[in-house]
């Protein structure tokens, strides 16, 4: 296992659903050689608590509803604190990253180091691609996914 994984959680065939995976096949070729890319769907959290396991730094990288501006990009460090009460992590199917991450806050499986990337949606539509605002929003977070890991 790598001292970091990036997670990119969603369905690209899903609209706006697909931005995590769309920013981890963006940094995928530049990670350093401690990262690994992980792509999943996000309906178990159990499949993404494990796919932190052993990492000393997990990145998220998923979609965002809150309210904000389509395509607007925030950053949490989640290890230290729960996400704001305003910030939903949708899953087009049952529960997803948000979840995951509470759940492993209680159970005591948060890896020490835990940022969350959520990009705000437009919508998660069958068979949509990402909204222009949301892919505009890509190239960016790629960068700054690859910064997080830099010094892992």
């Amino acid at each position: 296992m790598g001292r970091a994984v990036v997670i990119g959680v969603g369905n690209p065939d899903r609209g706006d659903d697909g931005v995590g995976p769309a920013v981890v096949a963006r940094a995928k070729g530049r990670l350093p050689g401690s990262a690994r890319p992980l792509c999943l769907f996000g309906d178990d959290p159990a499949a993404i608590m494990d796919a932190w396991q052993g990492a000393q730094h997990a990145v998220v990288v998923d979609a965002m509803v809150s309210g904000a501006e389509p395509g607007t990009v925030r950053c949490f460090q989640v290890s230290a604190e729960p996400l704001p009460a305003e910030v939903g992590l949708p899953s087009t199917h049952a529960l997803g990253a948000g979840a995951a991450i509470e759940m492993a806050r209680v159970l005591g499986r948060l890896p020490a180091r835990l940022t969350l990337y959520g990009v705000e949606a437009v919508g998660f539509t069958a068979g949509k691609g990402l909204s222009a605002a949301v892919a505009a929003a890509v190239p960016a977070v790629a960068e700054q996914v690859l910064k997080e890991v830099a010094d892992v």
